[in-house]
Parts: structure tokens; sequence; C-alpha cells
């Protein structure tokens, strides 16, 4: 029995609309990916940023604990001009010398590489929690905010000059490295800055 013209039409009308329909789905599948995907990546990209204003704003925390804008006169005078007093190998973890750490020369491992600068517990860590010499607040947790405080240590480093009166003082040079987390606790920059404090004036 031969088929009448007009069902093989619709017949082949109906596998070319399928085909059609599913090309669509497909492209439709494939916009709707990359619309997560970079949405995903914007949110990555904002907590990173996140991260990274909190670790600055523990690398000016630091600087203020350095330059004695905090409370305590046992940590104050920790920076006195040429002092090490308080700086030990694998940081401080005492109220007053918490986060100083003594500088360790090769083959050693450096402070900043040694200490666990995001354990749950800064201070056992001997990591300095912001604004815990300088009285300083940062807003954390929930939201776009950072999921938790960021913190630093400070490094004693040498600063030797060719020429410079060896009756002075040196003056104190520091490297400070600091962690700041995301509003995502997995999201973490680690910044760093080396801070000279001048000697004061005879």
């Amino acid at each position: 029995m031969v088929r009448p013209a007009r069902s093989r039409a619709s017949g082949a009308a109906l596998v070319t609309v399928l085909f059609v329909l599913v090309a669509v789905l497909i492209v439709a599948l494939s916009a709707a990916h990359a619309a997560l995907n970079a949405e995903k990546s914007a949110r990555s990209e904002r907590d990173r940023h996140v991260a990274m204003q909190a670790a600055e704003a523990a690398l000016a925390d630091a600087e203020r604990d350095i330059e004695a804008a905090g409370a305590n006169a046992a940590r104050n005078d920790m920076f006195a001009p040429g002092s090490a007093l308080g700086f030990v190998e694998g940081c401080g973890r005492d109220v007053a010398n918490l986060g100083l750490c003594s500088m360790v020369g090769p083959p050693g491992i450096p402070a900043w590489q040694a200490v666990a600068l995001d354990a749950a517990d800064a201070a056992a860590a001997g990591v300095v929690p912001y604004g815990r010499f300088t009285g300083a607040t940062l807003p954390v947790g929930g939201g776009p905010l950072p999921v938790r405080l960021p913190r630093y240590i400070i490094e004693l480093m040498p600063y030797p000059r060719a020429g410079e009166d060896a009756s002075r003082a040196a003056p104190n040079f520091y490297r400070i490295t600091a962690i700041g987390f995301g509003a995502i606790p997995s999201t973490r920059v680690v910044l760093q800055s080396f801070y000279r404090k001048a000697t004061e004036s005879p």
C-alpha cells in the first residue's frame, strides 16, 4: 500500500520541527550555563576584592600598632628605636608581644610561612587580630562583609646601611604579613609590606 504524499510530508515536517526544537534547547542550555558561570565568576571576584580590602586594612592596622597608636605601654616599648625586645622565633603569644617575630635566616623557614595565619584561634597561633592593640573596629559576618577579622604578624628585619653613624640606633625595619578573608571562608588573600620606623631625632 502506498502512503499518500501528504502523510509523508507531515512526517518530514514533524522530524524537522523536532530537530529545530532540540537545537533551540541546546542553545538555551548553553546560554544558561554560560550565564551561571559568569555569575559565579563575578561572585568569586567580588569576594576576592572583599578579602583583599580586609588584608589591606590589616596592614594599615599593623602600621598603627608599630607607631604606638595603642594604649599598651609594654607593647609600645617593643617598637622603640633599635629595640628587638619581644621579637621571638615562632612569633610571640603573650599579651604584649603577640605576633612579633624575629627574622629566621636561611635555610630556616620565615615566620610568615611557618605561622598558621588562618588558624581559628589567632592568638594561640601567634597572630594579631585586627584592632587588638589599636582599638580599631571592622564589621564582619553577614552579606558582603568578611567572614572574620583579618590578622597580621610583624617580623623584625635587619636594616644595614653603609656610611651611617654606628653610634645612633638603627631604624626599625619590619616585614608585615596580613591575611584577609572574604564572605566565603575559603576566600583568602595574603598581602605583605615592609615598614620602616625612623629613629627619633636626638
